[in-house]
């Protein structure tokens, strides 16, 4: 039997190459022991077997950490050591109980060497590329996933992933039975490496990066293969598997930062050539039908009382539904992989309502979601404002049951939307974002969308907001007092009467907060000055057409506007112009600026309420 390594490097000599022939000696010693070791009864574990080698792997490890101390071999030793370890491996005539034994630990150890030079990390990758080929691939799953997951919070380790994830794909390929069973046992490992890959990675890891995303796509390959070989449910199981895996990879690939997810189109093509085979077209993903491949593995988690790991690892998934197809907005080769025609799906929807509201609520994901840049979620509203452009609003006042369950989806993704209103960094998506809020504000049937508008403005905290969707208020006013045909005219009344009624609580909301008192100024000066305009619109739209449809001119509506909403709102105003007058600071011009247009229209608010009130 072979002597014992005693673990003590320090007389070999640094960096010198003339220590590498001693630590190949002595490995071989190492290999040599667990060899011998294998054929007596005293050993019972693989770890206690192949224990000679893991000692020496570790004390160069220590030995390669190690700072300032010149007596120790360094990384260079480590290198020799693992490029000995793979020869060993890869030879044939190597004993292959102990290469089964060693394959059992050698992947955990070599995850953690990898990162310290390229070397290792090549040989690492050829050391794994071989141990898959050759041990059996079961145990090499667990092993591997064992690793991964060991590591997964390891940031310098990004590099080696891709070699792990590799040899799963391989792994995979060479399972003979259960195959469900053990991809369900990959998956949330990989997808949990990807995950944190991805919002981890800067600069410098974008080529490891591109490498770990290639694994994956290898995984979908090896995937699609074993579903090949199946039949019934199994193959639509994994087919559905594979699905939910290819739209959490899409949307893990577009959180990338902003300037490099152009780069990722060919990556997305990638995995878009899998969603035919699932059985994923583009109209399905706008629409939901993503969901029923989410329920058929829903449905087999509870039948085999699996824990919620497996589901929850495609969490992002919905988001991926929606991203499939923006990124088939993004680049043709995308559209091409998926064998899909955007502008005929486009057409499809546009001319379909319900399909426009699925549509909508899935693109609430990306909106709304703070890990997709900017450019994401301005792709995400082209295509949304590609589907509902030309639809005219008047379309949409019928109410049904149906409706009504779209109701809360749409408020999400008006509420999504206004966020990016907003936030948005560039001028031009804001104002894409309001082009797209009215648009989805018109989807709503008249009858919805003063509660829906008023709701959005009584969630709002922005005063510049309150004060847009006070105008957007306005809007709907004027448009539901345009001249229209007499086959309409009655309609049209009661929807004017019913608009211009609302519209005058969203007045008193704003002029007469729920506190009691004026609003707050000058911090709701713009809120302020929608509201005083907005009750002035409705006045003379009354008074030219000599109704009084809203009440807005009658004698208790006019007494409670004036002394409620219009004098203590001119006390106020006039008390702080005063102020700042004294005071003759840049801050309290600035001020009086922007309170002077809301003085001249109340002053206008309050003309004409006196004029009705002396003559009712």
């Amino acid at each position: 039997m072979a002597a014992k390594f005693t673990g003590d490097l320090r007389h070999l000599q640094h960096p010198s190459s003339s220590s590498s022939p001693e630590i190949c000696l002595r490995l071989r010693e190492a290999l040599e022991a667990c060899s011998s070791s294998m054929g007596t009864e005293d050993i019972i574990q693989s770890n206690e077997a192949v224990a000679p080698v893991t000692n020496l792997l570790h004390t160069l490890m220590e030995s390669s950490t190690s700072d300032g101390d010149e007596s120790l071999p360094g990384v260079e030793g480590l290198e020799v050591a693992l490029n000995e370890i793979y020869h060993f491996i890869f030879s044939a005539d190597s004993n292959q109980m102990v290469v089964e034994a060693l394959s059992l630990e050698l992947p955990k150890l070599v995850i953690t060497f990898a990162p310290l030079s390229v070397k290792c990390g090549e040989i690492a990758g050829k050391i794994i590329e071989c141990l898959v080929s050759i041990c059996n691939p079961r145990e090499m799953l667990s092993v591997l996933c064992e690793a991964l997951t060991s590591h997964a919070d390891a940031s310098d380790a990004l590099g080696c992933y891709s070699h792990f994830v590799f040899g799963l794909s391989k792994v995979l390929l060479r399972i003979q039975r259960r195959h469900v069973e053990q991809v369900k046992v990959a998956l949330p490992v990989i997808l949990g490496v990807l995950t944190l890959a991805s919002s981890e990675s800067d600069e410098e890891d974008t080529d490891s990066l591109n490498k770990l995303f290639s694994a994956a796509i290898s995984i979908g390959s090896s995937i699609q293969e074993v579903c090949q070989k199946l039949e019934g449910e199994r193959k639509e199981l994994l087919c559905a598997i594979l699905g939910l895996y290819v739209l959490q990879n899409i949307a893990l690939i577009s959180r990338a930062r902003q300037r490099h997810i152009f780069e990722s189109s060919s990556t997305v093509a990638k995995f878009s050539q899998f969603l035919p085979f699932c059985g994923l077209s583009y109209p399905g993903l706008l629409t939901g039908h993503f969901d029923k491949i989410n329920e058929i593995c829903k449905e087999e988690s509870v039948v085999h009382d699996d824990d919620d790991e497996f589901i929850a690892c495609f969490s992002s998934a919905s988001a991926g539904a929606s991203l499939a197809v923006i990124w088939g907005h993004i680049s043709d080769e995308v559209e091409k992989a998926a064998g899909e025609q955007l502008d005929i799906v486009v057409t499809e929807v546009r001319q379909d309502r319900f399909m426009r509201l699925k549509a909508i609520g899935m693109f609430t994901h990306i909106l709304i979601s703070v890990e997709y840049p900017w450019i994401i979620k301005s792709h995400c509203l082209d295509v949304l404002l590609s589907m509902i452009d030309g639809i005219i609003s008047e379309e949409q006042n019928d109410v049904d049951d149906d409706f009504s369950s779209f109701l809360p989806n749409l408020f999400t993704s008006l509420m999504a939307i206004k966020s990016i209103m907003m936030g948005a960094p560039d001028p031009s998506l804001r104002k894409k974002a309001f082009n797209a809020f009215r648009k989805v504000v018109s989807e709503i049937p008249c009858s919805q969308r003063f509660d829906t508008l008023k709701a959005i403005i009584t969630n709002s905290d922005s005063p510049s907001m309150v004060a847009i969707l006070i105008d957007m208020v306005k809007g709907e006013v004027l448009v539901d007092n345009h001249p229209e045909n007499s086959e309409n005219a009655q309609n049209r009344k009661e929807i004017s009467k019913f608009w211009g009624s609302n519209a005058l609580e969203i007045v008193e909301m704003v002029l007469r907060p729920h506190k009691g008192g004026p609003p707050s100024l000058p911090e709701h000066s713009e809120p302020v000055l929608s509201a005083l305009n907005l009750y002035r619109f409705i006045m003379l739209i009354e008074l030219t057409g000599k109704t009084n449809t809203t009440g807005v001119l009658c004698q208790d509506s006019l007494r409670k506007a004036y002394s409620e909403w219009l004098l203590p709102l001119r006390t106020l105003i006039s008390g702080i112009l005063a102020e700042n007058q004294k005071e003759g600071t840049e801050l309290s011009e600035s001020i009086t600026c922007a309170l002077s247009p809301l003085q001249l229209v109340l002053y206008r608010c309050l003309e004409l309420v006196e004029e009705n009130l002396n003559h009712p």
